[in-house]
């Protein structure tokens, strides 16, 4: 079991920054895949980042590579979600994610948080 908590969000116009992070309680938590997600209004729900157990492979969507870096650190059982240049259509709520393995957290984990609002203005 893992209990996800994000937190972060918030208002920023385009370009700016923002550093989301995701607390987790659990004993999985260091051996778990973790991902964050993103929907925006009227939009279904899509992948954003993921890092593996030990932070050594991360993945991006091409939307956000370049742009966004997902980290992990197993130690405070947080993954975190550092993320420039924002723009406007970067508008979502934001969840973190964990699983298992790679391939089941990209299609939407067993686990999730309850989700952050980021709001890029233009």
């Amino acid at each position: 079991q893992l209990q996800l908590r994000e937190s972060g969000g918030g208002s920023v116009q385009a370009g700016g920054s923002l550093r989301l992070s995701c607390a987790a309680s659990g004993r999985t938590f260091s051996s778990s895949v973790l991902a964050w997600f993103r929907q925006a209004p009227g939009k279904e729900r899509e992948f954003v980042a993921v890092v593996n157990w030990n932070g050594f492979y991360t993945e991006y969507a091409d939307s956000v590579k370049g742009r966004f870096t997902i980290s992990r650190d197993n130690a405070k059982t947080t993954v975190s979600l550092q993320m420039n240049s924002l723009k406007f259509e970067d508008t979502a709520v934001y969840y973190c994610s964990a699983d298992n393995s790679l391939s089941e957290v990209k299609k939407g984990g067993r686990y999730w948080g309850q989700g952050t609002q980021v709001t890029v203005s233009s």
